[in-house]
């Protein structure tokens, strides 16, 4: 049986190392913010993980370059393994915790006007997001028009148990849609208190299980739907527009609690 290496590089000299690399968004270094785990010295060869706060980080890769460089480069150290792992971190909310309290983070999609691609960010960035690994689950709040449904080739409709409903299972993605419960051809006339009904049913009445996101397709405007979801929301929210005039010339009119935060620039968006 081969003996462990006793280690002649101390632990203070690779988290010395590793300081010099800091998370642009947060601004501090990864050992600052915890991010270095399960540091490893065997001989010249040294191990740890990067514990990033999401699987969507931007610059994932490059901290990861960085950080080997950053160790390899002290004397002693000839192979270095760099394993990146994220653990996503929740928000808190009174509303979010008593309705859907496994749901980490709650991200409202919205847009001041209609036809500008929101339900197809919705989709696109639910997607994206599991493809990375985290656990996800998108809720088509736009009952006027739910096109979620279509979006990710969904026909089959949600089942029920124990009294609550099964989301259906997309591209890893737990979907919820009132287009699943509408027939075809027929419109949704409801006005405010019928839709928080049903937004309070897709969110507490929906076995949605432990998720690091949910995404909420929300209906276009500023109507009741998105002041009492955006205002029970610390998360983030994102906006939806087209490059034209016209476009951005509602976003005066969103509720201000639905701002964006930052830009999501791994998926190579920015802010319009």
């Amino acid at each position: 049986m081969k003996e462990r290496t006793q280690p002649t590089i101390a632990p203070e000299e690779i988290l010395a190392a590793l300081s010099q690399i800091k998370d642009p968004d947060l601004g501090r270094d990864i050992v600052t913010l915890g991010f270095v785990k399960d540091l490893q010295i065997d001989g010249e060869n040294v191990s740890f993980a990067i514990e990033l706060t999401t699987p969507a980080c931007p610059v994932r890769d490059q901290m990861k370059e960085d950080a080997h460089r950053a160790v390899l480069s002290i004397p002693g150290v000839t192979n270095v393994e760099v394993e990146m792992t994220s653990k996503v971190r929740g928000t808190q909310s009174e509303q979010k915790d008593a309705l859907i309290p496994l749901v980490k983070n709650v991200i409202p999609v919205a847009s001041g006007k209609g036809g500008v691609g929101k339900s197809t960010v919705s989709a696109n960035l639910a997607v994206a997001l599991a493809q990375l690994g985290a656990r996800v689950g998108l809720m088509d709040a736009d009952v006027y028009g739910p096109s979620i449904p279509t979006l990710m080739g969904a026909t089959t409709p949600p089942t029920a148990q124990n009294g609550a409903i099964v989301p259906v299972l997309r591209y890893g993605v737990k979907i919820v849609s009132m287009g699943f419960f509408v027939p075809k051809g027929e419109a949704t006339i409801w006005r405010g208190p019928m839709l928080a009904k049903v937004i309070d049913k897709f969110l507490g009445g929906v076995e949605w299980g432990e998720l690091d996101y949910l995404l909420v397709d929300l209906p276009s405007g500023t109507g009741d739907v998105q002041l009492s979801l955006c205002r029970g929301s610390p998360s983030p929210a994102r906006r939806s527009s087209r490059p034209r005039k016209i476009s951005p010339s509602t976003w005066p009119k969103r509720p201000s609690s639905c701002l964006p935060s930052y830009a999501l620039r791994s998926l190579g968006w920015s802010r319009t």
